[in-house]
């Protein structure tokens, strides 16, 4: 179980992944027209792979693959690799220049704390010498105060410090914001403990997942067997057995997605009343948070959690808890407990062949939120982000919010009461674009050059203990949930925020010399997408100061519940293995962002025109630019293993149908000339077109 600490849950929020409104006149020119002819778009000569394409494919048929459909039949996935497509490139990408950072450090002779910091947390990832020959030693006192748990008190002590040691707990907390008040923060309670990706994996009677589990049984053992455990095949049997109980009691996810439900707001006074037979002194001790007054996201589970909890034998939750220890420092641990971990997790979970290399694993442990992601975050901006790229995003976003406006304005679903209050909304939306204004502050860290896993630790305790400083003060606005170097995107309602790291502002979402469309095609849909949140079936329930409360009229609520309805029922069509559905409840806000976030991209390109025709490049106009960008961006290639685990588990529907977005389109259906009769032709009547 991951116990949610602040800056990873603001990043969990809406991810793709007030500012005035623009001044009047030729606002829509978009900053990257005025680039320098002379400079080449990094693909193709307008900014889209037309050797990745298959035109032998109609659009109509399979807009996927006529979009990319050569690259992907020729794609061969990497042995350490699950997936690939665009966002994987840049992210390789995006690792390299951090590698480069990373590699200047180790070389100089003279640095700041904070470069020190990365040096010696860098050089304690990589000694693998040292890490094998103490192989269980760095966690054998977390593992030792697991053999000394005798009572329900004790047991409860090391629940409550999952989020130091990582020893996995069924009762999950976190700070968060007051969602009925964003300038306070709040302790969200919940439901975890699970090993597997999903409650289906635990429940589904589907031969993939009877096999999931057998292996898992197995795995277990074997990470017993590292701790000397005592018969370690019974015990991974009663670990499954009591995770399976678990799993019984956990909401399905698209359930846990309704905000709706998962406000339910107590004093802390009351808590012990309210979900009786749980010490939730000793368990919240253990963080050091005070705050009066929490939210409990799922009462029904955590009542059921805790009855499972106090019916358990002790010595089942001892096991339980060594296991989930191995588990979650495996990364940091020997080699032979990392690769067992990794031949279940990677392997037979998500069908990755070989681990990543090891410099890259500890990039991505750097480069966290709550690790040094900002300290090299900093150098990265300085080296890779040119300002310019900034202020050029700074202009798309206000012309993709006056595209929006002009799109509620023209809704016929929705009345003038509800219209001003989604216009008040958009107009109050504060983008964050690159980086942070406001650098974390690192004073006091400790890190050391030989002991990788109390460098975590510590760095886990230094951000808790800025949880606990915070937690009575008004919330932080200028904190970032995200790197710069990562490449993403979010939105948060509670401060009615998008956010762009730097690292997404690059080809193919972002080129300052490709042609206009495909700007807007690409990182437009991407901001738009963003705003979409803001409007989809949960943003939609908080207001323009990110308080949620239901602004809408009654009728026009059901006009957009019934909108929402028919396309959940579009993306539950598709089937991407036999047997395994995308699930449009599950995916419904992602699918509202991707069909919405395209029709404003669109319509912001379009008044980028000032009423003049696009030219046409390459054989391709304006409009067939725009689409083939974005569906470009989409692109991916990925093992059956790991899809699988989206569907399940992923808010975000797989990319192949992200790319059949413009099916609800118009436009779409006129750029390629989509005829009833082609396989992704939908009657007018059946394009959903929300916003």
């Amino acid at each position: 179980m991951k116990h949610k600490m602040l800056a990873v849950a603001i990043a969990a929020t809406f991810s793709l992944a007030g500012c005035s409104q623009p001044e009047q006149g030729n606002q829509h020119s978009l900053a990257v027209q005025h680039a320098e002819e002379s400079k080449a778009p990094q693909l193709g000569t307008f900014g889209v792979d037309l050797s990745a394409m298959d035109t032998s494919v109609k659009p109509g048929d399979d807009f996927f693959s006529y979009a990319s459909g050569t690259w992907y039949e020729n794609y061969e996935l990497p042995a350490d690799k699950v997936r690939f497509g665009a966002f994987s490139a840049l992210r390789d990408k995006s690792e390299e220049q951090v590698k480069a950072i990373v590699d200047d450090l180790m070389s100089k002779t003279s640095l700041s704390p904070e470069e020190k910091m990365v040096h010696d947390f860098y050089t304690a990832y990589m000694d693998v010498e040292n890490i094998n020959a103490k192989g269980i030693a760095p966690i054998q006192d977390i593992l030792n105060e697991i053999d000394k748990v005798n009572n329900r008190q004790s047991l409860t002590e090391i629940f409550g410090s999952a989020w130091l040691y990582g020893t996995g707990s069924p009762i999950s907390a976190g700070l968060w914001y007051n969602r009925l008040d964003p300038n306070e923060y709040q302790v969200s309670v919940g439901v975890g403990g699970l090993g597997l990706p999903d409650r289906d994996y635990y429940l589904s009677d589907e031969k993939r997942f009877v096999d999931i589990r057998s292996a898992y049984l197995s795995h277990i053992e074997k990470m017993l067997a590292f701790s000397h455990a005592d018969s370690p095949a019974e015990q991974a049997k009663q670990i499954l057995a009591l995770e399976t109980r678990i799993a019984h009691a956990q909401w399905p996810r698209e359930k846990r997605r309704n905000r709706d439900l998962t406000l339910n707001q107590i004093e802390r006074a009351s808590l012990s009343d309210a979900y009786p037979g749980f010490d939730w002194d000793t368990f919240f001790a253990q963080y050091g948070l005070q705050v009066p007054e929490l939210n409990v996201t799922s009462p029904q589970p955590v009542k059921d959690v805790i009855g499972i909890i106090n019916e358990t034998d002790l010595a089942v939750w001892k096991a339980y808890l060594t296991y989930h220890t191995l588990r979650a420092n495996a990364s940091l641990l020997s080699q032979d407990i990392y690769q067992e971990s990794f031949d279940f997790f990677g392997k037979t979970l998500n069908g990755q062949q070989e681990p990543r290399p090891r410099w890259k694993r500890a990039i991505s442990q750097l480069s966290g939120t709550e690790s040094l992601g900002f300290a090299l975050g900093k150098i990265y901006v300085q080296r890779y982000f040119p300002e310019s790229s900034k202020a050029q995003m700074s202009e798309l976003v206000e012309n993709l919010r006056t595209a929006l406006g002009n799109n509620i304005d023209k809704l016929s679903w929705m009345g003038p009461e509800t219209k001003k209050e989604a216009k008040e909304k958009l107009a109050a939306f504060r983008p964050k674009i690159g980086y942070p204004d406001q650098w974390i502050d690192l004073t006091g860290l400790a890190i050391s050059d030989d002991k990788l896993v109390q460098n975590v630790r510590n760095l886990r305790k230094f951000f808790n203990d800025k949880d606990v400083e915070a937690e009575l003060k008004p919330t932080d606005r200028e904190r970032w949930g995200m790197t710069p170097q990562t490449v993403n995107a979010y939105y948060n309602p509670s401060f009615n925020e998008i956010v762009f790291p730097a690292a997404i502002l690059q080809p193919p979402f972002f080129d300052p010399n490709a042609d206009p469309a495909v700007n807007y095609g690409a990182i437009g849909a991407v901001i738009g997408h963003e705003m979409g949140h803001g409007f989809d079936d949960q943003g939609s329930k908080s207001d323009a100061k990110g308080i949620q409360r239901n602004w809408w009229t009654e009728e026009d609520f059901e006009a957009f519940t019934a909108k929402v309805d028919q396309l959940g029922a579009q993306y539950d069509k598709y089937e991407p293995i036999p047997g395994n559905f995308v699930n449009g409840r599950l995916t419904m806000g992602e699918n509202i962002g991707d069909v919405g976030g395209l029709s404003m991209a669109y319509a912001a390109y379009k008044l980028s025109l000032n009423g003049k025709e696009a030219p046409v490049i390459d054989g391709f106009t304006g409009d067939q630019r725009f689409f083939l960008a974005w569906a470009q961006v989409w692109r991916e290639k990925r093992t059956e293993q790991s899809l699988i685990n989206q569907l399940r588990s992923d808010p975000h529907s797989p990319a192949q149908y992200r790319t059949l977005a413009p099916r609800n389109l118009d436009a779409w259906y006129e750029a390629f000339n989509v005829q009833p009769g082609d396989k992704l032709y939908l009657a007018p009547e059946d394009r959903v077109q929300i916003w």
